[in-house]
């Protein structure tokens, strides 16, 4: 994980019901399943929203929560 970018987007969208982060390198860019980046996806624990584990990961990357 350690050549991940810094300095990204993060939103939690609904679908199905269910929350699900989604992700973009910058604001030009459209938001993207978290798992359509597959080198960024981190397995979540049970019980909790998709995407939980890379959205703290990525946090700590400096990545950026928008608020939805």
């Amino acid at each position: 994980m350690s050549n991940i970018p810094t300095g990204g987007q993060m939103i939690w969208k609904l679908e199905d019901g269910e929350r699900v982060l989604h992700l973009r390198h910058n604001a030009a860019e459209q938001w993207r399943h978290y798992e359509d980046f597959p080198e960024y996806a981190m397995q979540d624990p049970v019980g909790f929203s998709k995407g939980i584990a890379t959205f703290v990961t990525l946090l700590k990357r400096d990545w950026v929560a928008i608020k939805s």
